[in-house]
């Protein structure tokens, strides 16, 4: 049923069809764009030709190769960054709202003390501080990331808790850990799904700042937000060199966002109205 409604979601499905391009443009395209990454033999800023579609870089580096590396970096940074906020919110959000008391209170308030960080300004330092490679970014922005989705879990786990069927699994000599993860969990799974998914777009967005600012990946890695730092001044004369990457930034947060949409509507029972 749930995958009934989310097929029936007309933007969804243009969603997933963009996104499933884009990673199959950044995985699988090395293996039909054969030209290497760090290959600068070419002459600097030659225009787009069929030897270089995107021309090449102020080093001489073939802008499409470029944008392909760094279209798969940014996936996988995004990727990175849903599932390890997701599972830290995830595992947070249940233990405060199941365990409640003490608990609760120090989840609570620790979560409380992290949205009051500016999250990009400390991501930034640190990033410098410690690497600048790509793991390194996706397991800071991963670190700043889980709070929200904390907050969302632990409403529904509070809600849940109380239902007759948590407490017949407590009167059969059920676990903490069981009950959490046995029955809690994947009675949220329709609010964890929509949140990881967003979670990439925004993740996307938030290495594309760091990057632009010279303060997220650093080279020899790359991705678009690096791409574009590197290129944004030649946006009158070479625009290739900029809407290039900006072009797959766009498309992917608009995609993500058209999924995670159609899959709020698939799983919300009260949903019986096709969306566009």
């Amino acid at each position: 049923m749930v995958l009934r409604r989310f097929f029936r979601h007309r933007l969804a499905v243009a969603g997933l069809a963009v996104f499933v391009l884009i990673v199959a443009f950044g995985f699988l395209g090395p293996l039909l764009w054969t030209v290497a990454v760090d290959d600068t033999s070419s002459r600097a800023y030659v225009p787009p030709s069929p030897a270089h579609p995107l021309g090449t870089s102020q080093t001489g580096n073939d802008m499409l190769a470029q944008l392909i590396r760094g279209t798969r970096l940014s996936v996988q940074i995004a990727l990175v960054v849903a599932v390890g906020s997701t599972v830290v919110g995830v595992v947070l959000g249940a233990l405060a709202g199941y365990l409640r008391g003490f608990v609760d209170g120090v989840i609570s308030r620790f979560t409380d003390l992290m949205l009051i960080i500016p999250q990009i300004a400390v991501a930034a330092i640190l990033v410098r501080a410690l690497d600048g490679s790509w793991y390194m970014v996706a397991f800071i922005l991963a670190a700043f990331g889980w709070m929200q989705v904390a907050r969302i879990t632990r409403g529904e786990t509070l809600a849940l808790a109380q239902r007759d069927f948590i407490e017949a699994a407590r009167a059969a000599g059920a676990g903490t850990r069981w009950i959490i993860f046995r029955h809690l969990v994947p009675n949220m799974i329709g609010s964890i799904t929509v949140n990881a998914t967003l979670a990439v777009a925004t993740a996307v967005l938030s290495e594309t700042a760091l990057s632009f600012i010279g303060l997220g990946v650093q080279s020899p890695d790359t991705s678009l937000g690096l791409i574009i730092s590197e290129n944004y001044s030649q946006i009158t004369l070479r625009p290739w060199l900029f809407w290039g990457p900006f072009v797959v930034i766009v498309l992917l947060s608009l995609a993500v966002n058209f999924i995670g949409d159609g899959l709020r509507d698939a799983f919300d029972p009260r949903q019986t109205k096709v969306r566009a």
